[in-house]
């Protein structure tokens, strides 16, 4: 199986060629940001975010081209996140706010319990827009809040050369959810950010490990109808244009019909004429699992969910821009939560994002 950073890059290189019928207007081009202190807590962080595309884990600036975990640390380079982003579902200001809020800010150190200049906070700015706007947000953060009067130590500094960290490193916190959920609770990083911005502090994200999950199978047989146990768990397919949501224009969020765990947003479906619910990005990220599928002769990219297992269906390379993605997912994988039913229904956080 292709890790997840892996298949989106190259479907996303694939989709400049492709723009789906009905686009209403010129989308927005991807956007980078490049954010320093660590490899595995920052890509866990924005894998998490909505209108992020994808994240790279990668050594910036240092002495030697291509340097390794064991010998960055005495050649001067940084630990870092590269974060691909849509401009028109996040702004560059609210990814900067994600990471001042996910950090230590005044330690220029390290963060927690990761020590040395490898991990020293830094926000890499790639053109003076960028530049601007973390300057303008250290100055906020230095006068109001919980940092109020403290002297910030992380450094701004103009985009350095960059090269991907091993693969033992890209996407840690998805492939090793419950190894990285302990390094976390040893770190200190919960603990001092529940103490700085309050218990339950909303970062406008899904939590890392939630209480989504599987329920037994003799329970499934209850909760599913035959056409939904048949797609979710035996990898079935329900026919074209005769499902629930193919032509749904509500406004609301698409969750799995098995967990509950949040999938899509009604912003991002498109009518893509197939007859089944499509959608070009997920809601969030890291509830999304890509697996090949060689089955019917065919090689295909199948999308299952990340804490029930489910087959939800397929990912294309023809969707609209700037993601050039075409989820194509079964209505009897999903259940739709109505805009004004989601805060009632524990999916206010997402309310932001229902247009």
């Amino acid at each position: 199986m292709k890790k997840l950073g892996i298949v989106l890059g190259l479907l996303f290189i694939l989709a400049g060629l492709s723009f789906a019928a009905g686009t209403a207007s010129k989308p927005a081009r991807p956007e980078t940001a490049l954010f320093g202190g660590g490899f595995r807590s920052l890509q866990g962080l924005f894998d998490r975010a909505y209108g992020v595309l994808s994240t790279q884990a990668v050594y910036a600036g240092g002495k030697i081209r291509k340097p390794t975990a064991s010998t960055a640390a005495d050649n001067g380079h940084s630990l870092a996140v590269q974060v691909s982003f849509d401009p028109s579902r996040v702004g560059y200001a609210e990814l900067l706010d994600l990471y001042l809020r996910s950090i230590d800010p005044t330690d220029g150190q390290g963060q927690f319990a990761d020590r040395g200049p490898l991990y020293r906070p830094i926000v890499f700015y790639a053109n003076e827009a960028q530049r601007t706007a973390a300057a303008a947000a250290l100055a906020a953060l230095g006068k109001t809040g919980p940092f109020a009067g403290k002297s910030l130590a992380v450094a701004v500094t103009a985009l350095p050369s960059f090269v991907p960290a091993e693969d033992s490193e890209q996407d840690y916190a998805l492939r090793k959810a419950q190894a990285f959920a302990g390094e976390e609770a040893r770190s200190g990083r919960a603990a001092f950010l529940e103490k700085a911005w309050g218990k339950g502090a909303d970062l406008g994200l899904p939590p890392a490990i939630t209480s989504y999950s599987k329920p037994p199978a003799q329970e499934l047989r209850k909760k599913l109808n035959p056409m939904q146990y048949q797609v979710t768990q035996e990898e079935g397919t329900e026919p074209p244009f005769a499902n629930e949501y193919y032509n749904n224009e509500r406004s609301g969020i698409y969750v799995d019909i098995v967990s509950g765990e949040p999938l899509f947003a009604s912003t991002d479906k498109f009518d893509s004429g197939t007859g089944w619910p499509s959608f070009d990005r997920p809601l969030v990220p890291s509830n999304i699992v890509l697996k090949s599928d060689s089955t019917f002769g065919m090689v295909r990219i199948e999308v299952k969910s990340r804490f029930a297992g489910s087959h939800l269906g397929h990912l294309f390379d023809d969707g609209p821009a700037p993601t050039g993605l075409r989820y194509c997912m079964d209505s009897a994988s999903l259940r739709f939560i109505p805009k004004e039913d989601m805060a009632k229904l524990g999916y206010g956080q997402f309310l932001r994002y229902v247009k």
